[in-house]
C-alpha cells in the first residue's frame, strides 16, 4: 500500500492526465461565500478522511459510503475519487446521505490545471480545496517555503473567487527548524490569513513537538479543519482513543481555533472499517462529553 507521497504525487499525474472532466454544469452554479469558520452550519462536522480506506474504496466506493454512514459519520474528505468523474462522486454521496465539504489535491494542480480542479469541487460540493504535501525541492530553505506561500496565496485568491476555501494539511517535517525559525511558522506568516486556512494533522505536529494549542492561541481562527489521529506509546499511529493524546484539550478549544469539520484518519489501519468505528465511537463520545459539560 503507498505512503503518502506516494499516493500524492500519483494523484498529481492523475491530474495532469485530465483525469478530472469539465463540468458543463459547474460554471452556471451561483458561487457561495468564501468559507470562514463558524459559518457552515451549527455544530462540529464530525467526518473521516479516505485515505484512511483507500485499501477498499477502488472496489466498493458505494458500499464503503454507505458502510460508513452505518457507524454515523456525516462528512467524509476525498484523497482521489478512484477514477470517478466529479457527477458520478456527487450522486454517490448523496446516495449515501454524506457530504463532502473538502478534498485533499496535489500542489502540481495549482499550477497545471486549477480552474478545472475547482470546477470538479463545485460540482461535488466541497467547500475547501487542501494541499496535503509540499514535495523537498521546493522547500529547501526558508526562501523556498516563501515561494510556497505565494503560490498558496495566488491558488486561494482564485478559489475565493468561485467559492472554495483553501488549505494546507502538515506532516511533522514542517516543525523541524530550519535557518533558525520553524518553516509552519513561516508558511503561517507569509499566507494572508483571509485566504489561506491550515487542516492541522493533530497526530503530525504532535510528532514534530509542538503544542496544538500553542497555534490555536498564536493564530486563532486559522484552523476550520483538522486531522484526528492518534499516537501510540511507541510513536505509532493507533486508533482514536486508544493513544496518548489528549484530544478533550483540543475539543475545549475549538472555538478558539476556529475548527468546524473534524477527520478521523488512520495512514496504515489492519482493518479500515473497524478503526471507522472505534474512532468515530471514541471521538463522539468526548465532543458529547463537552457539550454536555458547556451546559451544566
Amino acid at each position: 500500500m503507498p505512503n503518502r507521497r506516494e499516493f500524492l504525487h500519483r494523484l498529481g499525474a492523475a491530474l495532469a492526465l485530465g483525469a478530472l472532466p469539465r463540468c458543463a454544469d459547474a460554471s452556471n452554479s451561483e458561487p457561495s461565500p468564501s468559507p470562514r469558520p463558524g459559518e457552515e452550519g451549527e455544530g462540529p462536522g464530525l467526518g473521516i478522511q479516505l485515505y484512511t480506506l483507500r485499501g477498499v474504496l477502488p472496489q466498493d466506493f458505494d458500499g464503503t459510503l454507505a458502510r460508513l454512514a452505518e457507524i454515523g459519520y456525516r462528512e467524509v474528505e476525498f484523497a482521489g475519487y478512484h477514477g470517478r468523474e466529479p457527477a458520478a462522486v456527487r450522486a454517490a454521496l448523496k446516495e449515501a446521505g454524506l457530504a463532502a465539504p473538502s478534498a485533499h489535491v496535489p500542489i502540481e494542480a495549482l499550477e497545471n490545471d486549477w480552474p478545472r480542479t475547482l470546477e470538479a469541487a463545485q460540482t461535488i460540493g466541497h467547500r475547501w480545496l487542501v494541499v496535503a504535501w509540499v514535495p523537498e525541492a521546493l522547500r529547501p530553505d526558508l526562501d523556498g517555503w516563501r515561494r510556497v506561500a505565494e503560490r498558496f496565496n495566488r491558488a486561494a485568491a482564485a478559489a475565493r473567487e468561485v467559492g472554495i476555501g483553501f488549505a494546507y494539511h502538515n506532516h511533522d517535517f514542517e516543525f523541524v527548524p530550519l535557518e533558525g525559525r520553524v518553516p509552519y511558522d513561516v508558511l503561517l506568516e507569509e499566507t494572508d490569513p483571509d485566504l489561506v486556512r491550515l487542516e492541522l494533522d493533530l497526530y503530525w505536529i504532535v510528532k514534530g513537538g509542538r503544542d496544538p494549542l500553542e497555534y490555536f492561541q498564536r493564530f486563532p481562527g486559522r484552523f476550520p479543519l483538522v486531522h484526528v489521529k492518534d499516537m501510540g506509546e511507541d510513536g505509532g499511529m493507533v486508533d482514536v482513543g486508544t493513544g496518548t493524546i489528549d484530544f478533550a484539550r483540543i475539543i475545549a478549544r475549538a472555538e478558539q481555533a476556529g475548527i468546524t469539520h473534524w477527520f478521523v484518519e488512520h495512514d496504515v489501519p489492519a482493518d479500515p472499517f473497524r478503526t471507522a468505528r472505534v474512532s468515530y465511537e471514541n471521538l463522539r463520545a468526548l465532543m458529547d462529553a463537552h457539550a454536555a459539560s458547556r451546559t451544566r
